[in-house]
């Protein structure tokens, strides 16, 4: 059995060597670049234990990868650095701008995907062959209706869009995790529920929205605001970074024990940080310093959360009978995509303009990640688990690699020159 030494040497040593290949010869954007290399190099291990099963070297990195709880490693580790550190370099005016936007799709539009991808796929399921009850399916919307902050960070630095698109791609992904999170707690409780159980209602529904999203927003509001005294009264970049550090995870892990909504209370803390507080309490040394570290800290958990999510692959079971639910997946949640944009931006259009191409951008920009494997690992044990498990790592592939690397054509063709 490794230690968590050499589990994070071995992942963090792959990340690096599959980064520079990817800038040697593939040229791919960093993130794609590694999730398509580990996704080779798993299938490769698997073809060659079935060739030549007395190697051992598939088996050595299968017992590794059995060995990382890939959902607590992402939603109680590396989820609350990712969140902040993306929060922290968002320009908080653009989002100020766009707030009705954000707001909208972050909240209704995560509700508007969860019921159509969930009605969908049990429609779909159904007349398939698949035993996918509704409250199940409704499961997998909620869990992959929220678009990945990580993957669409990642993506926005490598393309080039109007400020307007951008600031809601990118505020909606910090923000609609917490909703998404709530709504499939809630979801989960309804479907696992059996009969003499009590059954979530709408009342409970609100009461976890409200404590658990305006409260998460008001705890890292009041976190940062403390950050941001203790960094005003020094100068010195060593501890400031250190308070940044400790305002991020100590928030997230409070937020666990208190259930309130860690995702958001790390993104309003960060954005309270990277804004007012980068303009008031630092100065341009220490901002220079506390900006450089947290890209690091982004680009190096970014490198080891998609190398993870291609190795994923040698130790999740697939069963070839559920392809037709892969095919049918993609399709269905590009359509709750669609109308979790289409709704709110038609109904904002009324009083305000938006930029050509919004709709087919924010609709093909709406990318998947960790945050819904993780969330489709911890599902319990069902006779649905391993459909939905399919079907969300199909869809979460499939939007990093396809729809990550044909972004910048869809913009070519639905925006307007003049704008970008």
């Amino acid at each position: 059995m490794l230690s968590v030494f050499e589990i994070a040497a071995l992942l963090l040593t792959l990340s690096a060597l599959f980064g520079w290949l990817n800038l040697r010869f593939l040229k791919l954007p960093h993130t794609i670049g590694l999730l398509i290399m580990a996704l080779a190099a798993s299938l490769l291990l698997l073809a060659l234990q079935k060739i030549a099963p007395g190697l051992g070297i598939t088996a050595t990195l299968q017992s590794v990868m059995q060995e990382i709880d890939f959902t607590s490693a992402i939603m109680n580790g590396m989820l609350s650095l990712l969140l902040f550190a993306g929060a922290l370099h968002v320009d908080f005016n653009l989002l100020k701008g766009q707030k009705w936007a954000i707001t909208l799709m972050a909240s209704i539009g995560v509700v508007i995907s969860t019921a159509v991808v969930g009605v969908a796929l049990w429609l779909a399921a159904g007349a398939l062959g698949f035993t996918v009850p509704l409250p199940w399916a409704l499961v997998f919307g909620a869990l992959i209706s929220p678009t990945d902050p990580v993957a669409v960070l990642g993506l926005l630095k490598s393309i080039n869009l109007p400020e307007s698109i951008k600031a809601k791609i990118a505020g909606e992904s910090l923000f609609n995790d917490g909703v998404a999170v709530v709504a499939f707690g809630v979801l989960l409780a309804v479907a696992v529920a059996t009969t003499g159980q009590h059954r979530p209602d709408l009342w409970d529904i609100g009461e976890l929205l409200l404590r658990d999203g305006l409260g998460g927003a008001l705890f890292g509001l009041a976190t940062g605001w403390i950050a941001y005294r203790a960094m005003l009264a020094v100068d010195d970049h060593i501890v400031e970074i250190l308070i940044s550090l400790a305002v991020c995870i100590a928030t997230y892990t409070l937020c666990n024990r208190l259930h309130l909504s860690g995702p958001i209370a790390v993104v309003v803390a960060g954005l309270l940080i990277g804004n007012h507080g980068a303009e008031h309490a630092m100065s341009e040394t220490v901002e220079d310093y506390l900006f450089a570290f947290w890209e690091v800290v982004d680009e190096m958990l970014n490198s080891v959360l998609f190398l993870l999510l291609g190795l994923e692959v040698l130790v999740l079971s697939f069963d070839p009978s559920h392809g037709w639910i892969v095919l049918i997946a993609i399709p269905i949640v590009l359509a709750g995509r669609l109308a979790s944009v289409w709704i709110p931006i038609s109904l904002l259009a009324i009083r305000q303009t938006f930029s050509a191409g919004s709709i087919p951008v924010l609709t093909w920009g709406g990318l998947r990640g960790g945050v819904s494997v993780a969330l489709a690992l911890s599902l319990p044990d069902s006779a649905a688990k391993p459909v939905l498990l399919t079907a969300t790592y199909a869809v979460v592939i499939f939007s990093i690699i396809v729809q990550g690397l044909t972004m910048k054509w869809v913009i070519g063709r639905t925006t307007d020159p003049a704008s970008v």
